[in-house]
């Protein structure tokens, strides 16, 4: 029988302190099963879903056995997104928490150049990044492999689906032979076996997807001579605080956000196109609720883990049970209930079989639902810092600046994401005439910082 307990693996009492403090009470199924073999230093090939605990599991491990005092890199974990790559390491970090002086560094394209070479200098002990920025960076000797010992494949599936196959290989030429090697994948398609034969050594192959929670999700399909009147007829019918809203292409992500913002609606686009900056800025203000609705392309979206998302719609109809299963996943977790929607056109009639089974609902209307007076409006806005890590700035100095001097309350300050150059601070929107007008003519730890707000 597995012992779920943290308290039954050979971690530190500050590592377990941490887990707990981080609300880690008891293992997932995926942390269960694939943490004994890691901490042994064995090759695994897991398949677990997004959400499982995965990044946990292989954080865990890595963090476990790192030699801190040896400032070289010693783990390398690629990602088939910036996003995915961003949320990796932010986790990691928080992990991290237990073990004094451990520098995670982010490489990935669209972020200028220059920074990353910067911070290479200094050192690091684990690389979070995509697999064509960590290339760059090998091929111009600004980041050695000789001293890794572990490197983390996550949702491989995704990367060999994105075409990064050439770059791993390269990738691996610089790599020790003698290295743990982990691979987290959604799917277990043939490439993705013919990978780990090719640079795993007797890995240990552990599939916890059937023990995983079930997420509690209503799935809705409707079909629609017209998605955009139907997706916003949707959104007043469900009334989210917060929806996900899948797009096949760039365009139509664009179009979709543009569409609901004239109907009122809070509503952001992210998609390849968009600057990394943008894409930083749309997700923050999505994740801390100052914007309500975000249109996303699946490789923009992978990556994104959001708390609490009550609506997931494929504007879109996905072409195969998998990235429908994957994109719907983001909703139902933890416990509670969500709500998925999918539409359909006529032309896309022929592949609905593939989603005729289950519970799933497509009998339902929602045509009559009257849209003349509604609105989706975000409870915040979202208050910009030009200060960051780089400026030694920590989310206790600006809440202290905030609910000081400000004499704010706690409550109306939301969530507050610290980069290394911005910080974001969610706020009520009766209260942001306060908290800019304080911050623009006042100082956060004895200095002045230029503040602005998005869409004033």
């Amino acid at each position: 029988m597995t012992d779920y307990n943290f308290s039954s693996l050979p971690l530190s009492k500050p590592m377990l302190h941490n887990l707990k403090e981080l609300g880690f009470h008891q293992m997932t199924p995926v942390q269960a099963e694939t943490l004994v073999p890691i901490l042994a230093n064995k090759d695994v090939i897991a398949q677990a879903k997004t959400g499982s605990g995965k990044t946990a599991a292989f954080g865990i491990g890595l963090l476990t056995k790192l030699r801190v005092k040896r400032f070289r890199v010693q783990t390398l974990v690629l990602c088939p997104t910036r996003e995915l790559a961003d949320q990796v390491a932010k986790e990691l970090r928080r992990i991290a928490r237990a073990i004094h002086n451990v520098k995670i560094l982010t490489l990935c394209g669209g972020m200028a150049f220059g920074p990353q070479y910067g911070s290479l200098i200094h050192g690091a002990h684990i690389i979070v990044g995509t697999p064509g920025r960590i290339l760059q960076h090998l091929d111009k000797g600004n980041l050695s492999l000789e001293e890794l010992d572990t490197l983390v494949f996550d949702e491989a599936d995704r990367m060999l689906d994105m075409g990064f196959i050439d770059q791993i290989d390269e990738i691996l030429n610089y790599a020790p032979a003698n290295r743990q090697t982990l691979m987290f994948s959604a799917t277990y398609p043939d490439s993705i076996i013919t990978l780990s034969k090719s640079i795993q050594k007797n890995p240990l192959f552990i599939k916890t997807v059937a023990k995983e929670k079930k997420n509690q999700i209503e799935e809705y399909f409707y079909e629609s001579r017209d998605k955009r009147a139907t997706l916003t007829k949707a959104l007043a019918y469900f009334a989210p605080e917060r929806a996900l809203v899948f797009c096949t292409t760039k365009v139509d992500t664009q179009k979709v956000a543009d569409t609901l913002r004239r109907s009122g609606i809070d509503a952001l686009a992210i998609h390849g196109d968009l600057e990394q900056y943008e894409r930083v800025d749309v997700l923050v203000r999505f994740i801390n609720k100052s914007c309500s609705v975000l249109v996303a392309t699946d490789v923009a979206a992978r990556g994104i883990d959001i708390e609490d998302l009550e609506l997931v719609v494929n504007f879109d109809l996905p072409q195969d049970p998998e990235t429908y299963v994957h994109r719907i996943g983001r909703t139902g977790r933890a416990g509670k209930k969500g709500t998925a929607i999918t539409l359909y056109s006529g032309r896309e009639a022929d592949i609905m079989d593939l989603y005729r089974s289950g519970d799933r609902h497509f009998d339902e209307t929602i045509d009559g639902v009257d849209v003349t007076h509604f609105s989706l409006t975000s409870p915040n806005t979202t208050l910009v810092i030009e200060a960051g890590k780089k400026n030694k700035l920590r989310p206790g100095d600006i809440l202290g600046a905030l609910t000081g001097e400000a004499g704010m309350a706690g409550n109306s300050i939301g969530k507050i994401d610290i980069y290394d150059r911005q910080s974001y601070v969610a706020i009520e929107k009766s209260a942001i005439d306060v908290a800019y007008n304080h911050l623009k003519n006042g100082k956060i730890k004895g200095r002045a910082f230029p503040v602005w707000i998005f869409n004033k």
